[in-house]
């Protein structure tokens, strides 16, 4: 992808990693190896080595902004989701520990983890039950949009968010305040 835009716009200076999957539901103990593998490879991998490409191509072309989107649950967790809640919080750390690597460089990362997003993947695959119970976990009684978060995203990754960098921004309709 980063080849591909340096060969259209010959300069990369804005970049979102968004690409997560929730995996099976266990208890820690039970948890399948071939589950944790898959969470861990495409929430956490897949952010580091989309960070691992980007960066080079920021700094040839003066600097650039990533975001990585993250979850509530990379500040709290769950039961029965522990390779889902370690990737996240994994996401946050090394979201800061680039940050750092690349403050001085005109590259500032930050990350973003929203709440229960009004998506396909939740209102097609939960019946209405489900996501009442979804939409009472957060104290605004809803869940949030597509919309809100590309907002969100877009701050970040705007001049107007200059003396921002490793960050988390939840985006949780107040999940965390609880």
């Amino acid at each position: 992808m980063v080849d591909q835009t340096l060969a259209k716009y010959r300069a990369l200076h804005i970049a979102c990693n968004n690409a997560g999957i929730g995996g099976p539901l266990a208890p820690t103990r039970e948890y399948p190896i071939d589950g944790w593998e898959k969470v861990i490879g495409i929430n956490l991998s897949g952010v580091s080595y989309g960070m691992r490409y980007q960066t080079p191509a920021m700094l040839a072309t003066g600097g650039g902004a990533i975001v990585n989107i993250d979850s509530m649950l990379g500040q709290a967790g769950t039961k029965s989701a522990p390779a889902y809640v370690a990737s996240k919080h994994s996401v946050v750390g090394l979201t800061k520990a680039a940050a750092l690597e690349y403050a001085t460089q005109n590259i500032r990362i930050n990350s973003v983890g929203p709440g229960y997003i009004k998506t396909p993947l939740v209102t097609n695959t939960l019946d209405a039950a489900t996501l009442k119970v979804i939409e009472g976990m957060h104290p605004m009684g809803r869940l949030g949009s597509i919309t809100e978060i590309a907002e969100l995203v877009q701050w970040l990754s705007s001049e107007k968010a200059s003396f921002v960098t490793g960050a988390y921004y939840n985006a949780d309709g107040g999940y965390l305040a609880q």
